[in-house]
């Protein structure tokens, strides 16, 4: 799967519970911030809620997060909306192998392509949402002078 702007929208989404937290966020609100359907916001969360990043309970308390910001990273993030499952890389569909480009292009690019994708995955890793939402506040803070 290559990356949609689901993953974007659950760090938004997260930093945004995280932000908020004095407030009753609610999907609605939450739709407003990040400027989507509340449909697509809702299904975000669901996978959010699978992962264990957010809980969410009806009534005036709404959604919270499920543990620390600091204890999220963004792969985690990426996983709980699916972007891992699958190669972040789409081969064309029918090289032809009666070309020696075609008959090769896999496998010249195979290798090169995983480890892309393996080194995207470590960065993530090495990255919270925290850091994220800190960066937000500094940049708000900055805008409030």
């Amino acid at each position: 799967m290559q990356i949609t702007s689901k993953f974007t929208i659950a760090v938004h989404i997260l930093t945004a519970i995280d932000y908020f937290r004095d407030s009753a966020v609610t999907s609605g609100f939450l739709a407003a911030s990040v400027g989507a359907n509340a449909v697509i916001v809702r299904g975000v969360m669901g996978e959010l809620k699978a992962a264990g990043l957010i809980a969410v309970s009806r009534g005036r308390t709404g959604i919270a997060l499920a543990r620390p910001l600091a204890d999220m990273t963004l792969y985690d993030v990426y996983a709980a909306v699916g972007a891992a499952e699958d190669s972040l890389f789409r081969f064309h569909d029918s090289p032809n192998p009666q070309c020696p480009v075609g008959r090769n292009i896999h496998a010249a690019l195979d290798g090169r392509l995983a480890a892309a994708e393996q080194a995207m995955a470590s960065s993530l890793r090495a990255m919270t949402v925290a850091d994220v939402a800190a960066d937000i506040q500094n940049r708000q803070g900055r805008e409030a002078q």
